[in-house]
């Protein structure tokens, strides 16, 4: 099991609660985003309309606002991928989140 499904289902209502929240993209997420929407100018900041939960296997992902306007694509990516401002109501138990999962993953993945 990676996920703590009671702190994942904790924190998942807490964002619910304060959505929308804003987030930068990783470097490699930004790279994957350029390489599938080459013509998208990625924002500096991009807000997190929607949270689901993807089980223990995909945990909590989030649905991004990356200023499309013709709103063609719709992009979501795992909270792990996504950085938080510090200064956010939530940003301590997001980041505790984030370490558990990637840590747990690591150990989990074969060599």
């Amino acid at each position: 099991m990676i996920d703590n499904s009671g702190q994942a289902m904790r924190l998942m209502s807490k964002l619910e609660a304060t959505l929308p929240v804003f987030a930068r993209l990783s470097p490699e997420l930004a790279a994957v985003v350029r390489k599938e929407s080459p013509a998208l100018e990625l924002p500096e900041r991009c807000r997190v309309n929607r949270i689901d939960y993807a089980g223990d296997e995909g945990g909590i992902v989030c649905w991004l606002d990356l200023g499309d306007r013709d709103r063609t694509q719709k992009f979501i990516a795992s909270i792990t991928h996504l950085i938080f401002d510090r200064t956010q109501p939530l940003a301590r138990e997001i980041t505790a989140y984030q370490k558990h999962r990637i840590k747990r993953l690591k150990r989990s993945s074969p060599h």
